[in-house]
């Protein structure tokens, strides 16, 4: 089984050495890397080219944002299995890929995530907040719920049959689309309990007031999008969830 990763750069060359050498530590033997760079003013696309001769595909070009490039990564993707990882994310440790494998040796399994850390920045060993997941439940989902995005892997023929992540939400589409996999479409996912990902604190949708707010609408455009039934509640609960990351 061919599992593949796919990390969209834009100016992340302050962290982007630690995503790469933590895909490349992996013990799992068959794994496709996909970098896609979004024309970086940086040295980001400088610093990936000092691995190349093991990123299976490395591209720089111009995009439509991170969305559009994770998009263009699954076109290109060969692998059976695809996962994400941002550009300042870490692989958790060097045998998340082959647990990740163990699982989808169950051909029942569609999806497989898992849990994450929020670290600090400059200091990954400060853990400032646990996602800790859980089984998979629509139910659940509908009622504010969802896995951890970075730790999500798929099978590769679902995003030709149900699409892959629309750009009309923004920093929600991530959200959407796992709103769309698991609850619209209800494909069969496993938890793993095991800390995949270590996440630097402060994305996209955290940069300021207008962004949170942005972030807010967006989520909610993607609730009714998937027919959540109560969504402005679904919402409020999703906020909620997140308190318990910090104890």
């Amino acid at each position: 089984m061919k599992i593949t990763i796919i990390t969209v750069v834009y100016n992340a060359e302050k962290y982007l050495k630690d995503c790469i050498e933590s895909v490349l530590a992996q013990q799992y033997p068959n794994l496709e890397y996909i970098l896609i760079d979004g024309q970086s003013s940086d040295s980001s696309f400088q610093i990936a080219k000092r691995y190349s001769e093991n990123i299976t595909v490395l591209i720089s070009e111009p995009d439509a944002g991170m969305y559009d490039a994770l998009n263009k990564g699954i076109a290109l993707a060969t692998g059976d299995v695809i996962g994400i990882l941002n550009a300042d994310d870490m692989l958790a440790s060097d045998d998340v890929i082959s647990e990740v494998a163990d699982v989808f040796n169950d051909d029942r399994i569609a999806a497989v995530y898992g849990d994450l850390n929020y670290v600090a920045p400059d200091q990954v060993d400060k853990v400032q907040r646990k996602w800790r997941s859980q089984q998979a439940n629509p139910k659940d989902l509908a009622l504010g719920w969802m896995p951890a995005h970075p730790t999500l892997y798929v099978r590769a023929n679902l995003f030709k049959k149900f699409g892959g992540y629309q750009l009309d939400f923004g920093s929600a589409a991530d959200y959407e689309l796992m709103l769309r996999f698991l609850y619209q479409h209800q494909i069969p996912a496993k938890y793993l309990p095991k800390l995949m990902v270590n996440m630097r604190s402060g994305g996209m949708s955290n940069q300021s007031w207008k962004h949170r707010y942005s972030a807010l609408i967006n989520d909610l455009k993607a609730l009714r999008r998937n027919k959540i039934p109560s969504p402005a509640l679904a919402l409020v609960l999703k906020k909620l969830r997140k308190v318990k990351q910090f104890f």
